[in-house]
């Protein structure tokens, strides 16, 4: 024996042995080190994922600012006091002033040096009133002293040089009208108050004259289709009321008129035909004891901004009410301090607007998120005019003594709050506050709509139903397999199921969006027959086969039954939708769709949830099945062993014993799918219509987060509100999956610690 030792020793301690035992250590080593350092990279790289989205959408919440830029005084040929109407040109180089003789003067808008002058022809007249600016509407309309009105059209264009250089903005004026003046009053009386408006045919004119009657003029155009000449014509339109108003606004295509009065009650009328124009409906539009001091179009002509002697901007525009009869609604209010409002000027390519009170409190405000962007003092007194870039990335201000200040403002962001990505919101032309997502339109005077809310809605939903097939399915298979089927059964049927991931997810949407959404459509009733056939013709064919003599029996092996019902599923498949239009014929008049919709009320598209469960839970199952079926495979043997010895059936093992001894596998197996499902992007995107809808009807579609970021990542401008919106989707996304993959973590270690001593 000592011998035997002694070799065993030496052997052990041999060169060759003590060569092997440090190669080992250092291939430990190294494994021990790789392993810590892939678990730390995959931590870093989730981390910089996450810093990296919060990078994007930090800008999202940024504040806004303004910043004074420079100040310049007019020529000293023009009085200040003068001034009638300043605007800007979007390149923030040139300002252009219009003064109370005609002079039409362009300034650089950083040091007021004079470009150029033009002078309107106003003849013998005097100017009385200037068109307040309207987004969209570059014309410049001044009524005159003798009841006529004059246009002008302003154009700024960039040159460059014969090398590509830029030489700068050239402005230039065009006369409109054909360079006439238009009658507006034929009486002669000064026009106090004036505004325009596109008509389907020419121009709607309108004004206010001394005593606050409305006096219009329809300039009409037609084109000679032989000679090409336009022609056009005046005629003067008969307003039906006397009533002395202050103010006069038209809607697009003259469809509606409001004219303000005195008191702050605004009239509402119908002038969609001029020969009939009928008073809809007054309200107030401001509270009792105030005054209307600003009353403005906001961005697309829909909205009215009423600014009032007590600080507050309001909105309004037409909804239609319960008669289905459209009425002017106040939507919102925003607060700018408590004096009154002197200066209100719309974005002209966004929902917003500035105001300035008489304090000098200057005021940014956008509707859509209702959200004050800017609120702070710039002056020290009451402004005497203002203009907005049409950018909004600059504002011009004429302080009390005349100089002009300029500020630069950075607003990068303003659609985005709380309440427009979460919340309901009040949208033009909407009958009530919506969750709502809409991006993108083809007019630039869209209201963009960015409601993550349907959007996260529809994940929940779109995993909710994929869940609910592939849960049932996947967790009982995995039981069945792994506790009641044969090993040899097994080694073929667990890889076919796991093979069954590798599948392309486009290839299941590709399937779903052009084959299973149709032939579910066409065959709706056979869908829900097959979910009562099958389970009952399983438990019947258990029934019958229980009866069979044991010597029939005990000729299929112990765990070779699911091969008897390969069959069964298929013939009771084909007879379920073999019986769809029967039983839609005799049920359902011929047409279960048109029941659903008629009868239910129940609304129904042909690529809906119910598809995306059938795609999305085919591609689920796998996952949870092959997890879900090795937790209950390693489940020790002595524990069902013990079980089965002390007189439990294999059903009482498997739900006392295997089933709580596997479950933190199995919730893990769900939560991984329920991950899969939430992430889950091509499915969706080609088997639903992809709509962004509030609604848990298994018989309309949504839209996801994954889908949307999809679809719209490509189209979205690089740093625009609209792209920062959609890494805050993918955010969303993110930290949805990390807290529920926490959660089910923390889960699963309490059920591991609760079960650990079975």
């Amino acid at each position: 024996m000592q011998d035997i030792s002694s070799l065993l020793e030496q052997e052990l301690n041999s060169p060759r042995m003590r060569t092997r035992r440090k190669f080992r250590a250092l291939k430990d080593n190294l494994a021990r080190r790789t392993i810590a350092l892939g678990g730390w990279g995959v931590i870093v790289a989730i981390t910089l994922i996450f810093f990296y989205l919060l990078y994007e959408v930090m800008p999202l919440f940024k504040s806004a600012t303004v910043t004074p830029e420079s100040s310049f005084v007019l020529p000293a040929s023009t009085d200040s006091n003068n001034i009638l109407q300043v605007f800007t040109e979007e390149q923030n180089e040139i300002a252009a002033v219009l003064t109370d003789h005609g002079q039409l003067l362009f300034l650089d808008a950083n040091n007021g040096e004079l470009i150029s002058e033009q002078q309107l022809a106003l003849d013998s007249a005097s100017i009385s009133s200037v068109k307040g600016k309207t987004p969209g509407d570059d014309s410049l309309l001044v009524g005159l002293s003798n009841g006529k009105a004059l246009g002008a059209n302003t154009t700024f264009k960039v040159q460059f040089d014969e090398q590509g250089q830029r030489l700068g903005v050239v402005p230039s004026v065009s006369a409109l009208f054909g360079g006439k003046t238009i009658t507006l009053d034929p009486q002669q009386r000064a026009i106090h108050y004036i505004t325009q408006q596109k008509a389907p045919n020419g121009t709607l004119l309108a004004g206010l004259v001394n005593d606050g009657q409305v006096v219009m003029t329809l300039i009409s155009q037609e084109t000679n289709f032989i000679t090409g000449a336009v022609e056009e014509s005046t005629e003067h339109i008969n307003f039906p009321n006397n009533t002395p108003y202050q103010r006069l606004l038209i809607a697009p295509d003259h469809r509606y008129l409001f004219a303000l009065r005195d008191n702050g009650r605004l009239d509402v009328y119908d002038s969609r035909s001029l020969n009939n124009i009928q008073l809809l409906h007054t309200l107030p539009v401001v509270e009792p004891g105030r005054q209307v001091t600003q009353m403005i179009f906001q961005l697309a002509q829909q909205s009215l901004l009423v600014g009032d002697s007590k600080g507050q901007i309001s909105q309004f525009f037409m909804v239609r009410d319960e008669h289905n009869q459209q009425a002017l609604t106040k939507i919102r209010t925003l607060t700018l301090g408590d004096a009154p409002i002197s200066i209100l000027e719309a974005e002209q390519r966004r929902k917003g607007f500035v105001a300035i009170d008489n304090t000098g409190r200057v005021g940014i405000f956008n509707t859509t998120a209702e959200k004050t962007a800017i609120d702070q003092p710039l002056l020290s007194d009451a402004p005497l005019r203002a203009a907005l870039s049409p950018r909004a990335s600059m504002l011009l201000v004429q302080d009390a003594q005349g100089v002009f200040q300029r500020y630069a403002i950075d607003n990068p962001h303003p659609e985005t709050s709380l309440k427009s990505l979460w919340g309901k919101v009040w949208y033009e032309g909407y009958s009530e506050p919506e969750y709502t997502w809409q991006s993108s339109s083809a007019s630039n005077e869209f209201e963009p709509k960015f409601s993550l809310t349907p959007l996260a809605f529809g994940t929940l939903k779109a995993a909710f139903y994929a869940m609910l097939l592939s849960i049932p399915l996947a967790v009982c298979g995995a039981m069945y397999t792994a506790y009641f089927m044969a090993p040899a059964v097994r080694s073929k049927i667990k890889p076919v199921i796991e093979l069954m991931e590798a599948l392309p997810t486009v290839i299941l949407g590709f399937f779903a969006g052009l084959f299973l959404a149709p032939f579910m459509e066409s065959h709706l009733p056979g869908v829900f027959a097959i979910l009562l056939v099958l389970p009952l013709g399983i438990m019947t064919f258990g029934f019958l086969w229980a009866q069979l003599p044991t010597s029939l029996r005990y000729l299929i092996p112990e765990g070779w039954h699911v091969v008897l019902l390969i069959p069964l599923v298929m013939v009771l498949s084909w007879l379920s939708f073999s019986l769809s239009q029967p039983m839609e014929l005799v049920l359902f008049n011929g047409d279960m769709r048109n029941w659903l919709s008629n009868d239910l009320g129940i609304n129904f598209d042909q690529r809906n949830a119910m598809v995306v469960g059938f795609a999305m839970g085919f591609a689920v199952i796998p996952t949870i099945y092959s997890i879900a079926e090795d937790a209950l495979f390693g489940v020790p043997k002595s524990l069902s062993h013990g079980s089965l010895a002390l007189g439990a059936t294999p059903w009482q093992t498997l739900v006392k014993v295997v089933l709580p001894t596997a479950s933190p596998g199995i919730f893990s197996a769900v939560m991984i799918g329920m991950g899969r499902a939430v992430g889950e992007t091509m499915i969706v995107l080609m088997a639903t219509g992809n709509t962004p809808i509030m609604n848990a009807n298994i018989f309309e579609g949504m839209r996801t987060l994954a889908a949307n970021i999809a679809v719209e990542m490509g189209e979205s401008a690089l740093g625009s509100s609209h792209y920062r919106i959609l890494f805050l989707a993918a955010l969303v996304l993110f930290l949805f999956t990390f807290v529920v993959n926490t959660l089910a973590d923390l889960v699963r270690q309490r059920l591991r610690k609760k079960y650990s001593t079975l």
